[in-house]
């Protein structure tokens, strides 16, 4: 357990989360490296819009035996130790998927990189809760924002690595490179022992209860949508937007910027609102933006929508998260695991299902279709018990 004398020392608790802070920006560095360059890969593949959302489903095949596996960890050994793990494979297959060039290669990797990404999410989130508990306040969204802000940092070294025609490769072992010194740095920073550390001889993994699950709705629903700002920003802006190679990513990068920028507000406007009217406009908002690109899919329209679906989904999720921390029918770090799991099923089943969407259709119809989801953030938000 933490102890009393580590809990009242401020100083403590701030390096603590410092180093939280940290381990979110490293792995939402690791994930934007590979959103930035997903067109690329796609052209080296000669993947069509369609076949690309099959690839992609190798991501969701890789986190499904992960579910389980994580809690036991977390249960076992703890988070601290379990993030080592997450991050040394989440670097190692990034790496893997630069090199991949055929897809008997790329496919692995993929898998890969899906089980080593839950495995670093819901540790690194383990340990968000507890530092939480710690400060006894709301400040889970400032570690989201940490995550946000390095997805626009990685958006903007994709940028320039596309423009410096960086091959995918190189720019990946380098990001690698960077995520390994910065964990090591770090590492002794974390809890050594996180809140879910403290649940006994409960199973490691919990079905969730009503209350969870109407959270991990929320979050699935939400998560779809950034999901598809994720892995199809760039194919948007490159197929329907029609924007110059330089400008590609300038979709991703806007989408990032005001996620971010959202995310550090968050507690702020939380306490002023309240978390469900948050999120109910949130969810509003990502509806309309994604709409506002889809209609007006022009280089200044669609960056504004992009831009609106940042804000949009910026505060979702850390709202979810805190609200599952405060379950009164399972550890905190049960509830979040079983919260996390299903809100990143919708991360990782939303980009290949866009894929199959549009190879039938039309990309923008499939996106189209992603703002109904934003809507039924909005609706089961209504519903569900947040406090």
């Amino acid at each position: 357990m933490i102890s009393a004398t580590t809990a009242s020392a401020p100083a403590v608790n701030r390096t603590h989360r410092w180093a939280v802070s940290a381990w979110f920006f490293l792995q939402g560095l690791i994930f934007a490296s590979w959103a930035s360059r997903i067109p690329a890969i796609q052209q080296r593949m000669g993947f069509s819009d369609a076949t690309l959302g099959l690839v992609l489903l190798a991501l969701p095949l890789g986190q499904l035996p992960s579910l389980p596996l994580t809690g036991w960890l977390i249960h076992r050994f703890g988070s601290q130790r379990t993030a080592v793990a997450g991050v040394l494979l989440y670097s190692s297959s990034l790496v893997g998927l630069g090199w991949a060039q055929q897809p008997w290669q790329l496919l692995p990797c993929m898998v890969l990189f899906g089980f080593a990404s839950n495995l670093m999410n819901i540790s690194i989130n383990t340990q968000a809760v507890g530092v939480e508990a710690l400060y006894g306040k709301p400040i889970m969204a400032s570690f989201h924002g940490m995550w946000s802000l390095a997805g626009f940092t990685g958006a903007a070294v994709g940028t320039a690595m596309i423009g410096w025609q960086v091959l995918p490769q190189l720019h990946f072992l380098l990001i690698a490179g960077l995520v390994l010194a910065g964990g090591l740095i770090s590492y002794g920073a974390l809890l050594p022992h996180s809140v879910s550390d403290d649940a006994g001889e409960q199973p490691a993994f919990v079905l969730p209860d009503r209350t969870l699950l109407g959270l991990g709705a929320i979050a699935f629903c939400a998560l779809i949508c950034e999901g598809a700002m994720f892995d199809w920003s760039g194919v948007y802006f490159q197929k329907v937007v029609r924007a110059e190679k330089a400008w590609v990513g300038a979709g991703y990068t806007a989408f990032m910027s005001t996620m971010a920028l959202g995310r550090f507000g968050a507690d702020w406007l939380t306490a002023r609102l309240g978390p469900k009217r948050v999120i109910q406009c949130s969810g509003l908002l990502t509806a309309t933006g994604l709409l506002v690109a889809v209609l007006f899919p022009t280089l200044g329209t669609a960056l504004l929508g992009f831009m609106l679906v940042g804000f949009g989904t910026s505060s979702v999720v850390p709202l979810v998260y805190s609200a599952a921390g405060k379950s009164e029918v399972m550890p905190a770090g049960m509830a979040l695991a079983a919260v996390s799991t299903i809100g990143f099923l919708g991360f990782l089943i939303g980009p290949p299902v866009i894929g199959l969407v549009a190879g039938a259709t039309s990309l923008r119809f499939s996106f189209a279709l992603i703002a109904v989801m934003g809507l039924c953030v909005a609706a089961v938000a209504t519903r569900a018990k947040l406090r």
